[in-house]
């Protein structure tokens, strides 16, 4: 089978180059198109619970009711983005979801943070080819204010992001990192007699 025979959104989701001239990209831009006219709508919520409705709409998948988004919130795509229960997103995130976004529960993510599974190719002549890689962030991570997570990236179970972090590699499960690029800070100390 063709690459290109392949579902386009398939394969958006396996990760690796999308190009400028590949014959199924008229239906990604489809999907933008009809998120930008929703987005607009999203970001004049004026309550949880309206979020919560008008963001299912765009990602195409119900949003649980004990997670919470504040807008201004934006997204190019929507679709790829997976959030799951009890999560908190502050506000004027971004989520650039083309090569797809998971987020699993308890997670909690701090004002202005960007979440970028899009990049492009460094040759000038292929640099309005799409280089898309997923981000997955495991259970109970904290991501600080305006941070930015870029393509491919997993962050660990329990981790913390600092604010205003570049995270460019995986973070480790129950640990800090902080910094540009975000490096490991020290693994996380759990108190005698906690949950975890």
């Amino acid at each position: 089978m063709s690459e290109n025979t392949i579902d386009i959104f398939d394969r958006m989701l396996a990760g690796g180059i999308i190009p400028t001239d590949d014959p199924q990209l008229p239906h990604l831009w489809d999907v933008v198109s009809k998120t930008i006219q929703l987005s607009a709508a999203l970001n004049c919520s004026t309550s949880v619970e309206q979020t919560r409705g008008r963001l299912s709409e765009i990602t195409g998948t119900e949003i649980d009711k004990s997670t919470t988004v504040f807008v201004p919130f934006y997204t190019n795509f929507g679709r790829h983005i997976k959030l799951g229960r009890n999560i908190f997103v502050n506000h004027a995130c971004t989520f650039l979801d083309l090569g797809g976004i998971t987020i699993e529960d308890d997670v909690q993510i701090g004002p202005k943070v960007n979440l970028i599974t899009e990049n492009h190719p460094v040759d000038p002549s292929q640099r309005k080819t799409l280089d898309l890689k997923s981000i997955v962030i495991k259970r109970n991570a904290w991501i600080g204010a305006a941070a930015t997570i870029l393509p491919g990236v997993t962050i660990g179970e329990n981790a913390i992001v600092a604010a205003g972090a570049l995270v460019n590699k995986d973070v480790a499960a129950n640990t800090i990192v902080a910094g540009v690029p975000a490096k490991f800070i020290k693994a996380i100390d759990f108190q005698a007699g906690s949950n975890h």
